[in-house]
């Protein structure tokens, strides 16, 4: 197969069954800007150093940049995009506004997706080091990381009030 020859994809992305057709050797990264136009993962170091095209394939985080788009082929991706779907703004988003945790905003996307996983996975609020753990492949020049944790832990606490509650 040539780089020119094309694939198309089938995948669930954002909980709704897509299919496209890109260039084989294209990442999941290109397919999701270029073709899908959606924008939200950032493309940022293409090489894995940075986290900031971080999604979600089959609910746990992978790198975009470095994820040949055929890899996706019949899985479920998200994209940061799904966190602002729905009449409710989502927890850790509203975290990331209240702790003001973003800053330029460009690494946020990735921070979130990655974030989003653990919170996810996680039967119980997370610590401060759970969540430094979860996101030490995402890297941010524009912080100090502190505001980025303190809203990971307090939707972590808020989500598991609202579980626990019942909603």
């Amino acid at each position: 197969m040539s780089q020119s020859s094309a694939i198309l994809l089938s995948l669930t992305l954002n909980g709704e069954p897509v299919q496209v057709a890109a260039p084989a050797h294209w990442t999941l990264l290109e397919v999701l800007r270029y073709k899908l136009d959606l924008i939200g993962s950032k493309q940022g170091c293409d090489k894995g150093d940075c986290g900031a095209c971080t999604v979600q394939i089959d609910g746990l985080p992978a790198l975009a940049c470095l994820t040949l788009a055929a890899l996706a082929d019949g899985r479920s991706v998200t994209t940061v995009e799904a966190l602002g779907c729905g009449p409710v703004v989502h927890p850790l988003l509203d975290a990331f506004d209240r702790h003001d945790a973003a800053q330029c905003g460009f690494c946020t996307p990735g921070i979130l997706m990655a974030a989003e996983s653990l919170l996810r996975r996680s039967a119980r609020p997370v610590t401060r080091h759970e969540a430094a753990s979860a996101l030490a492949g995402n890297l941010c020049r524009c912080t100090g990381y502190t505001k980025i944790l303190d809203a990971v832990v307090d939707a972590s606490e808020r989500l598991r009030a609202e579980h626990d509650d019942g909603r």
